[in-house]
Order: structure tokens, then C-alpha cells, then sequence
């Protein structure tokens, strides 16, 4: 009798065990279907391995959530906003009124993400010694009597051997290398992102609110000889003016980067019939930082190529098929934690057709962490505008770079800055040159700088500033602290007050040649 009793227990107890292994299985292959049907709706479901697991329980997980209209610990969406921006909020559309998921399916789904989340991530894994480099030797100096650097513009102008800067106060100066002379050459309202000369006008934008918001505040201006003219659309933090004849009529037409937040486009400005600026969306999402035009698939007509750094990080090259129409194809997409930055186009292996180089390191979101995939990529073009991820170079926070022949050896090298790098542990990793050893091979010789922390560099361009053949590299400086820096450095950076450096190629300085 009691062995009977014993087995009937014991298969009782198994039975409860293979029931809760089926019910754990199940569990987990529904979160699974859960994760990758709603996760990737509007862009690549992130690598849950990207990120800690503290991270997925106070920033991603309650955000998941309110966009799916669930409300998921203390997080809300609609907090210190002020109304005309709630409302713009709501009626996106971003975080709808109803649940699109029940709590059950939302309880499950977040239990996958934290049974597979890890504690912490990886470590890039840098080499233990560096080299420092000899390529450049650095002239550092100030162009105005304001404390800090707070650069928000910066582009080199061949003719005149000048640069043009935009600061975070609206003024737009202009330095003369050949006679060391700084000028105000025009004041917006607010911060200046992007200045362009052309014969007879010259167009600033200014991004009206620089902080996250949802407001449109940000406007191009039109500036003449004889005074300004504001373009009559208002703009979603316009962060870049590529103005160009796209369809070749003889007027040139904006397309704009609306980097917005939550919501924001590329939008395109064109004269119509009337003579005026009408304006039509290109791309309808957030975060688009560049564009370049250029005819990708040789038909005659210019082709825009964009990249995007919000939401669904991607290149999308926009085809124009007939006059100022065109069809649009992601051909490089980013998990949506990347932090796309820059890129340009470039003929990396000299195949005749134009690749793709990337970096990805903009860290001033919800998940500060340093991000062992953040870093420069290079990706090749199969001749066809299908391209491949060929090179990857890590580095925390890279957020722009150059590319060009510097020494002059046949092949490509970079120069890169990180403006979220790992102070703590490599501080000198803020800023690297990669010299190309062999270029079929992918293989590059890092070379750190000196001056890497004289200030926090922001942005940075090339050009001949010295006048003697070689290209050279000029960086600007943004020390606003926009992540945890060390008392030490940002002590350095008031001290310096360096607003611009110039790293001055030595190719071709007799008293550098080896």
C-alpha cells in the first residue's frame, strides 16, 4: 500500500515538473514571438545583449511600454511638458490611449528580455600600448573672449583659406588663417547647425530649440546684402541644408534634416509656381543628421543619400525618378541603440563604385553605458548599391570622422573623434588616427594624440590651411557636459579654453620629413 502511495506521488510530482518545463518552454517561445513581432515593427529589434539588465528595467522596458500603452513603473511620458507639446505628443500617435498588448503578453515579454539580459557589457578590448602620433603637430587657440567652447558648426572653405563656425548663441564667425583674423559675420536667434554661402545669398539654420523637444522652433534664413528673409516653414530642430538643383531647373532646392525628437522627417523645400517655398516630407521619422546628393545608380538625375540616427538608424538612398519624386531604399539599418553619427560616401577599394563609412557612438540618450559596438564601419558597395559591413573599428562614443590619403600613399586613412569616449579608463582614446597599413587587408595602425583632451572636440573637417600641399585637420570644440566627465579633464578644458585646433599635416614640412 505505501509503495503505491509513493509512486502515485511520484508521478505526481513529475507530472507537475514536465508540466512547468512545457509551460517555461512555452513561456519563453512566446516571448520570443512577442519580442520579434512588436520589438521590429518600425526598426531592427535590438540585441538584447546590448544592453545591461539595469538599463531594460529603468529606461527601455518602461518606454517599451508607454508606447504600447501600458503603463510600466513610475515612468511618464507626458512629464514637465508643457501643453503645446503634449498635445503635438498625442496626436503623433507615439503613445496611443488604448493597449495595443495585455498585461499578460507585456508580463511575459518582459521576463524574456530579463532572463536573457546580461549584468554588464564586454569591454573593448584596447591594446595595451599606443603610439603616439607624428603625422601632425597641433595649434590650439581661442576666436572669441566667451569662457568654454560651445561650437555647434564648423566647415572649411577653400577659397579664402577660412573657416566658418556657428556657435550655441546664434553667431556665425569666420577666421582667416592667412592673416589670423576673426570676424561676426552674421547673428541667428539660437544655436547655428548649418551655413551656406551662394552667389547672391547665403542661408543659416538655426535649430531653435537645441534640447530634446517636440516643438518646431528652428528655422533656415535667407541672408542678403541688403538684410534677412526667414524661410516661411517652421522646422523640427533642422540640424543640416544640403541645397542643390536636384531636377536641374535652374533652382536649387533645401532638403533639410529635421532631427526632431520623438517625431521628425527630412523634409525637401522647393520653389513652386508661385515663386514661393513649398515643402514636402521625404523621409517621416526622427533623427536624420546628413544628406549628400549624388547620382547612385548613373541615370542622370541626382540621387539624395541620408542617414538617420533615431528610431530606425539607417542610410537610405532616396532614387529620383521623375522631377522631384523619388522612391526610397534602406540599404544600411542599425539596431536602434547604436547612435548612428556621420557618414560619407567614398571609393574605399578603388572599385569605380561609391562605399558606404560610418560611425556610431552617440551616447547622450537613456542608456548611458559604453557600447563595445559603438565605432567607425566601412561598408562596400557590390557595384549594385547592395553593401556589406566589410571593417569594423570599436571605439566608445565615435561621433565623426575624416577620411582622406594623408600621407599620401595610395590609400585611405581616418581620423576620428569620440565625444562620449571612456574617460575613465582611456581618456587618450578620444581621439585617434588610423593609418592605413594595408587597405585589402583592413589593417590600420592606431595613433593616439597628445591633445586629445585639451578639450572636449566636437566636430572637425580638412583642408590645406597651411598652404603647402598636404591636407591638415581642424576640429572645434563643445565642452557642454553632457555625460559624467572626470572634475580633473573639465577642470583642463576651462583652463585650455581651446575653441579650435589645427592639426597641421608635416608630409611636406622640411623639418619633419624622415
Amino acid at each position: 500500500m505505501e509503495l503505491k502511495i509513493l509512486t502515485i506521488v511520484a508521478l505526481f510530482f513529475l507530472l507537475l515538473t514536465s508540466c512547468s518545463k512545457v509551460e517555461n518552454q512555452n513561456k519563453v517561445e512566446k516571448g520570443a514571438e512577442i519580442y520579434d513581432m512588436h520589438c521590429a515593427r518600425c526598426h531592427i529589434a535590438p540585441d538584447i545583449n546590448d544592453l545591461p539588465k539595469e538599463y531594460w528595467v529603468n529606461a527601455i522596458l518602461p518606454e517599451m511600454a508607454a508606447r504600447m500603452g501600458i503603463k510600466d513603473g513610475n515612468f511618464k511620458p507626458y512629464d514637465g511638458l508643457q501643453f503645446e507639446e503634449m498635445e503635438i505628443i498625442h496626436n503623433s500617435g507615439i503613445y496611443p490611449y488604448m493597449p495595443i498588448m495585455n498585461d499578460q503578453d507585456w508580463n511575459i515579454l518582459k521576463e524574456y528580455i530579463l532572463n536573457i539580459a546580461p549584468d554588464s557589457l564586454q569591454p573593448i578590448a584596447y591594446p595595451e600600448t599606443l603610439q603616439k602620433q607624428t603625422r601632425f603637430k597641433s595649434r590650439a587657440f581661442t576666436i572669441d573672449e566667451t569662457p568654454g567652447s560651445y561650437f555647434t558648426f564648423l566647415k572649411y572653405v577653400a577659397d579664402g583659406n577660412k573657416i566658418w563656425t556657428g556657435d550655441i548663441s546664434g553667431k556665425i564667425k569666420e577666421h582667416k588663417f592667412n592673416s589670423g583674423k576673426t570676424s561676426t559675420i552674421h547673428t541667428a536667434q539660437n544655436a547655428v547647425v548649418d551655413y551656406i554661402e551662394k552667389d547672391t545669398v547665403s542661408y543659416i539654420t538655426d535649430i531653435g530649440i537645441l534640447d530634446p523637444s517636440e516643438l518646431s522652433t528652428g528655422r533656415i534664413i535667407a541672408a542678403y546684402k541688403d538684410g534677412y528673409v526667414t524661410i516661411p516653414d517652421t522646422l523640427h530642430r533642422p540640424v543640416n541644408n544640403l541645397v542643390v538643383d536636384l531636377n536641374n531647373n535652374g533652382f536649387e532646392e533645401m532638403v533639410v534634416s529635421e532631427f526632431g525628437y520623438l517625431t521628425g522627417e527630412l523634409s525637401l523645400l522647393y520653389i513652386n509656381e508661385q515663386g514661393t517655398y513649398s515643402k514636402k516630407t521625404l523621409l517621416s521619422q526622427p533623427g536624420t543628421i546628413r544628406s549628400i546628393a549624388k547620382d547612385m545608380d548613373g541615370d542622370g538625375k541626382l540621387d539624395i543619400v541620408t542617414i538617420t540616427s533615431q528610431g530606425d538608424e539607417s542610410i537610405t538612398i532616396l532614387y529620383q525618378k521623375d522631377n522631384l519624386t523619388f522612391r526610397s531604399d534602406k540599404v544600411i539599418r542599425f539596431s536602434p541603440i547604436y547612435g548612428s553619427s556621420w557618414f560619407e560616401l567614398l571609393d574605399y577599394d578603388g572599385d569605380g563604385d561609391d562605399d558606404i563609412i560610418t560611425v556610431n557612438g552617440d551616447n547622450a540618450d537613456k542608456t548611458y553605458v559604453h557600447k563595445p559596438y559603438h565605432g567607425l564601419r566601412i561598408h562596400l558597395n557590390d557595384g549594385n548599391n547592395q553593401f556589406t559591413e566589410s571593417y569594423f573599428y570599436p571605439l566608445y562614443g565615435a561621433t565623426r570622422f575624416v577620411s582622406n590619403d594623408f600621407d599620401q600613399d595610395g590609400d585611405i586613412d581616418f581620423a576620428i573623434i569620440s565625444t562620449f569616449p571612456d574617460y575613465e579608463n582611456n581618456p587618450d582614446y578620444s581621439m585617434v588616427y588610423l593609418e592605413n597599413l594595408n587597405a585589402a587587408s583592413y589593417e590600420f595602425q592606431t595613433h593616439t594624440f597628445d591633445e586629445a583632451n585639451l578639450s572636449r572636440w566636437f566636430l572637425l573637417d580638412i583642408g590645406d590651411v597651411d598652404l603647402d600641399g598636404d591636407t591638415d585637420i581642424i576640429l572645434s570644440a563643445f565642452t557642454y557636459v553632457f555625460t559624467p566627465v572626470p572634475p580633473a579633464i573639465t577642470a583642463n578644458w576651462k583652463k585650455n579654453n581651446a575653441d579650435i585646433m589645427v592639426l597641421e599635416n608635416t608630409l611636406f614640412d622640411k623639418d619633419q620629413v624622415k
